[in-house]
């Protein structure tokens, strides 16, 4: 039976890139490939509910994927951090970044960024069941339910 790879395994090998060890890795370039990969789970989500207008769809993204957004998710899952996360976290979270935030207060900024470089480093470890289990969880709390968008086949979120 054929092994089967990771996507990012996937990538690096059929492109012949060059492995990185995500540890060694600044917290904004985690946080780089985490706004990514976070977007890219969101939009599989909203697409799996099926069609319709694409402007809709990105507006739920919005909703979902903004600084906002992800410091309310973190907030409700720091709890839940193995110390290596809680770690990867606060390393981005207290980064310094030359940039701002265009519709966040620099507090929701900065746990957001913390939230993508947890999510990069789980997705270049490949640890994508954590990963989404956190990004599950994160979605249940209350807080979010507002901006999650309803399963329009069964009216469930």
């Amino acid at each position: 039976m054929e092994e089967s790879l990771s996507f990012t395994k996937s990538i690096i090998e059929g492109l012949n890139l060059k492995e990185t060890n995500p540890r060694q890795l600044s917290p904004l370039v985690l946080a780089y490939i985490g706004d990514c990969a976070y977007d890219l789970i969101i939009k599989t989500m909203i697409v799996s509910e099926g069609n319709t207008q694409v402007n809709k769809m990105n507006k739920q993204a919005s909703s979902l994927v903004k600084a906002e957004a992800q410091s309310i998710m973190i907030g409700g899952l720091e709890a839940l951090l193995t110390e290596d996360e809680e770690a990867i976290y606060k390393r981005g979270r207290n980064a310094k970044s030359y940039t701002s935030a265009k519709n966040a207060s620099i507090t929701d900024y900065r746990r957001a960024t913390g939230f993508e470089a947890l999510v990069g480093y789980l997705y270049l470890t490949n640890q994508f069941d954590r990963l989404v289990e956190l990004v599950k969880i994160g979605l249940e709390l209350d807080e979010m339910k507002t901006r999650k968008p309803t399963n329009r086949r069964t009216n469930e979120i």
